[in-house]
């Protein structure tokens, strides 16, 4: 039964019917769909069980509504089908282009991927090992060029959203983009040693010395750059970076020697 059987014996579905049929009004649709809506739900639940978690059972129902509408206005009972019966398939098919819209891989690019895992199984099995490319180039008939192509076919069916939802606990609202590393970044931690030790071999210096050694060694500029930049010589900037060097060596075998295990 598409309603409850509360629903039913409140309604006369029989009779919104033949008052839909003489003025079809967007009042006796409304009150057809809210009828058959159970149905749309059965229908989409079916389906949703099969699919992986990202898919929304909500959209799917949405997309199962506009097939019972479109089911409404085209249905005849002059034909003697009961409109459960012809409204079923509808309703289907509705949630299974909604689902086709939302896999952005072509049916040809899932094709090849199959078409690639089927030669690789075939050799995996006959040889008792993996296969190589060349081998399963040969079993698909391919030269090298056209199984790249096919390599890069079928990969394109790995690829994931990013917006899917990896929170199997309902605790956090944690996706796939909140855990993958972004390998552009710098380390946080790398970062803050540098800090530190910038802070550390800096410590005492003027502010000239200091300027110094940020501008020739983070900012890579010559010590004539440098020397207009300070407005000194190129010769005295050479000289002070020198002495720069030799204070920091010192500084460093005097905190090596502090910190060395006694």
């Amino acid at each position: 039964m598409p309603a409850t059987k509360k629903a039913a014996a409140e309604i006369d579905i029989d009779a919104i019917w033949k008052k839909f049929f003489k003025k079809r009004s967007e009042e006796l649709r409304n009150k057809l769909m809210e009828y058959y809506l159970p149905l749309v739900k059965y229908t989409a639940e079916r389906i949703y069980v099969k699919l992986p978690d990202k898919v929304e059972v909500d959209d799917l129902i949405s997309a199962g509504i506009f097939g019972l509408m479109d089911a409404i206005d085209a249905f005849d009972p002059k034909r003697g089908v009961k409109f459960a019966t012809y409204c079923t398939p509808r309703v289907r098919g509705a949630i299974l282009d909604e689902l086709r819209s939302m896999d952005w891989v072509p049916r040809l690019v899932r094709a090849r991927a199959h078409q690639l895992g089927n030669a690789t199984r075939t050799l995996e099995a006959h040889l008792g090992r993996v296969p190589t490319e060349q081998e399963i180039a040969s079993e698909l008939e391919l030269n090298m060029e056209d199984f790249r192509r096919l390599q890069r076919d079928a990969s394109a069916t790995g690829l994931v959203s990013l917006s899917t939802s990896l929170d199997f606990n309902g605790d956090n609202d944690i996706c796939e983009i909140d855990v993958i590393e972004d390998k552009k970044s710098e380390d946080p931690m790398t970062e803050a040693q540098k800090r530190d030790l910038k802070g550390l071999l800096t410590k005492g210096l003027s502010r000239a010395e200091r300027l110094i050694l940020v501008l020739y060694y983070y900012e890579e500029m010559t010590m004539k750059e440098i020397g207009a930049t300070l407005d000194l010589s190129e010769s005295r900037v050479s000289q002070m970076h020198s002495s720069i060097i030799a204070r920091l060596k010192a500084q460093m075998e005097t905190r090596k020697k502090e910190f060395a295990p006694k």
